[in-house]
């Protein structure tokens, strides 16, 4: 079987719906008090509840159903104000009760959707099936004993929700984006950190193939626990393909659930898919249907923020903004409240966010650093920027000298800071006057071809210069000057 990855044209398409899994960042799990934190030492975080003791019963986390609703306002879904849990029974080693709790029938969230715009312009709708509640499993690590799989039982109880798509999806790449934009969501709402390294944030795809033109559906295979976008492009590709060619060859596929090999980039068969009644869902005896009041998801909705795709539109028609750099600031909230701190205090506005985007991000990557662990606050910046637009001082002093200087000394008065420095602008014309004749002194041969008409050496005398006003010299002053005097 050939082991090709791209996509080519034929006479089928791919039909896939996706189900991603989002852990929730709730301090405690779904229905106990233990934490919910990631990263403690195996078994840390257990208790009667999650290891599902006899009489251990489970209490509902209040936190999660909000979360879970703000999630569903966003994609547009109907809200459920009653519904109900259900256990869906099966065995793993690492499953400590025998059964998951989740919502089967009667899920908090159904029929939304999500708008996608694509790589060519064009916009596709995905549909949402269903968002529902349940609880994690914990994790079976088999790498750490040659003879034994151990079990971790942390993750047991944590709250996740359960995005279930339509199948709606026609390429890997319209996967992908939803993918990006589902965890900027998830973000944007504070609902989870969308960490897919970590396993905060995964799918499962469901993935089949149909001759084009046709509306029946074909055998799906469900591809599982797919850890990252490119992972997921990846495995729809290789599927497409490897579906494509058994039905060419006159076969047929099997449902079944598949594992995919990121070294190989195939998949390979895990077991033959259960279905629903393999499950043996049932309502969960231990816990009363959950009526969400008319009163407390009017408050969600009022507490709802601006989506992503609002304030893109927002700062593109207010600022002139690209959509690459509108985009920065909706996949970043920190940097967003960044923004909106600092825009009634600079001159300027569009010159906050070309120094958000530009220099201060670089600055950022280079110290490995994050705008929320920034020590220049944002009225300390745009105290900076609105010294260099006066034309105090230059942008670069400003930026390798007043900046660090401020991030050494926090709360720090950005102008005061940058007279104790020495750093503001040379307002002395007659000292300013005298550099330039200094420089054009020394660089007799290139003021003679200046007249002569290569005007390209005069940013070499600019530098010069500036070079003898340590900085502290306005470019245009010093401009305006050399052209009087190379007159």
């Amino acid at each position: 079987m050939s082991t090709k990855t791209a996509i080519s044209p034929s006479a089928y398409e791919l039909v896939s719906g996706l189900e991603i899994h989002v852990q929730l960042n709730t301090q405690s799990k779904i229905f106990s008090s233990d934490s919910a934190a990631f990263g403690a030492k195996p078994n840390a975080h257990i208790s009667p509840v999650s290891l599902a003791l006899p009489g251990a019963l489970p209490k509902m986390n209040k936190e999660v159903v909000g979360k879970a609703i703000r999630m569903g306002l966003a994609l547009h879904c109907t809200i459920n104000q009653t519904n109900y849990f259900d256990r869906k029974n099966y065995f793993y080693a690492d499953l400590p009760k025998g059964y998951q709790i989740t919502q089967d029938n009667k899920p908090v969230c159904q029929n939304g959707y999500i708008d996608l715009v694509l790589s060519d312009g064009s916009t596709k709708r995905i549909g949402i099936n269903r968002i529902h509640m349940e609880e994690d499993a914990g994790k079976s690590l088999h790498d750490q004993d040659d003879n034994y799989s151990f079990v971790d039982l942390n993750r047991a109880g944590v709250p996740l929700i359960e995005i279930v798509t339509e199948p709606d999806i026609r390429s890997a790449e319209e996967a992908s984006v939803l993918l990006t934009e589902l965890r900027k969501l998830v973000r944007h709402l504070n609902v989870g950190d969308g960490n897919m390294e970590e396993g905060s944030f995964r799918c499962d795809a469901n993935i089949s193939i149909r001759e084009n033109g046709t509306t029946d559906f074909g055998t799906r295979c469900e591809v599982k626990n797919l850890n990252s976008i490119r992972n997921v492009r990846r495995a729809m590709e290789f599927e497409f393909n490897r579906q494509q060619e058994i039905i060419s060859g006159g076969g047929t596929i099997i449902q079944s659930t598949l594992t995919f090999d990121a070294d190989q980039g195939t998949t390979a068969p895990m077991r033959t898919k259960e279905m629903a009644n393999d499950y043996r869902y049932f309502p969960d005896p231990d816990l009363p249907p959950l009526y969400i009041s008319d009163e407390w998801l009017a408050a969600l909705k009022a507490e709802m923020p601006a989506l992503p795709n609002e304030i893109t539109a927002k700062l593109r028609a207010d600022f002139g903004l690209s959509n690459a750099e509108a985009v920065l600031f909706t996949e970043d909230t920190a940097l967003l409240d960044y923004l909106n701190a600092g825009l009634n205090l600079v001159r300027s506005p569009k010159s906050l966010i070309n120094w958000l985007t530009g220099p201060i991000r670089a600055l950022l990557n280079e110290q490995h650093l994050t705008i929320s662990g920034f020590e220049v606050k944002p009225a300390q910046l745009a105290a900076v920027i609105n010294l260099v637009e006066d034309k105090k001082i230059t942008q670069q002093i400003a930026l390798q000298q007043l900046i660090p200087a401020i991030q050494k000394a926090p709360g720090s008065d950005a102008a005061d800071l940058a007279g104790q420095l020495n750093l503001l602008i040379v307002e002395n014309n007659n000292e300013l006057s005298d550099f330039v004749d200094q420089v054009i002194e020394k660089f007799k041969p290139q003021v003679q071809a200046y007249k002569s008409g290569k005007k390209g050496v005069l940013g070499l005398f600019v530098g010069e210069v500036m070079k003898l006003a340590r900085g502290k010299a306005d470019p245009q002053k010093i401009n305006e000057l050399l052209l009087e005097k190379l007159k």
